[in-house]
């Protein structure tokens, strides 16, 4: 049986790495080996920094909602706890458009989370 040689994937492999490195400073676009110990540190920031993504937005929400609350003369925790007892189920993100861009249902909605507590 006929020997296969591996020339041509193994040089389809090291393109591919090459082409997903473009852009990268330096020797780590042009060289194999360094464009794939960065691609795979790369991979390793964007998986991290796909839950950060959560953290950093549920964050940026409840900064916002908080805003509206003291706006209207309450704080966060007592205002979800009302928001709660009230029987208002609405997400952190929804809540925290609504108290920057609809101010008048964002106030009626902490005068429930008053009147429920």
């Amino acid at each position: 049986m006929a020997r296969v040689k591996g020339a041509m994937m193994t040089r389809k492999h090291r393109n591919k790495v090459l082409g997903l490195a473009k852009g990268y400073w330096g020797n780590k676009s042009r060289h194999y080996k360094m464009a794939n110990e960065q691609l795979m540190k790369s991979g390793r920031y964007a998986y991290v920094g796909r839950k950060q993504k959560k953290r950093d937005f549920r964050q940026l929400w409840i900064t916002r909602i908080s805003a509206g609350c003291k706006a209207n003369g309450m704080n966060y925790s007592t205002f979800m706890h009302g928001l709660k007892l009230a029987g208002v189920d609405m997400n952190r993100k929804m809540l925290s458009e609504m108290a920057i861009h609809d101010a008048s249902a964002f106030t009626a909605l902490c005068e429930m989370a008053k009147a429920a507590k």
